[in-house]
């Protein structure tokens, strides 16, 4: 039997790993999110990244309500197996305050934010 990325993946004890949302042809990192078993079952047969929402205990299709959707490009696993980075085609911003990505908060030197 081979290995799937379900029995490879190491969930926490909620059932979840981290997924970073890359965007697959500049690298720009998006967004960081969760996913369970559901979501990336979701996401393989979709196409389209679901994500697992902790405020609302329930699955998160990616720009669902937005129409900011992201679509899967490759998904990895890295090497610990604790973290999914998913190569993503991002229509629209990938944050919900409308920025590009969700980093967008700079920290200077003596840890004051600033935006980028």
């Amino acid at each position: 039997m081979s290995e799937t990325i379900f029995s490879a993946a190491h969930f926490n004890a909620s059932g979840l790993i981290p997924a970073i949302a890359q965007q697959h042809d500049t690298g720009e990192v998006l967004m960081l999110a969760w996913m369970n078993a559901d979501a990336i079952a979701e996401t393989l047969r979709t196409g389209q990244v679901c994500y697992f929402s902790r405020s609302r205990a329930a699955l998160w299709r990616k720009g669902e309500t937005s129409g900011h959707t992201q679509r899967l490009v490759e998904m990895r696993l890295d090497c610990d197996a604790d973290t999914i980075l998913v190569l993503v085609d991002q229509v629209g911003p990938a944050c919900h305050t409308g920025a590009p990505n969700c980093f967008f908060r700079a920290v200077g030197p003596n840890g004051t934010i600033g935006q980028t």
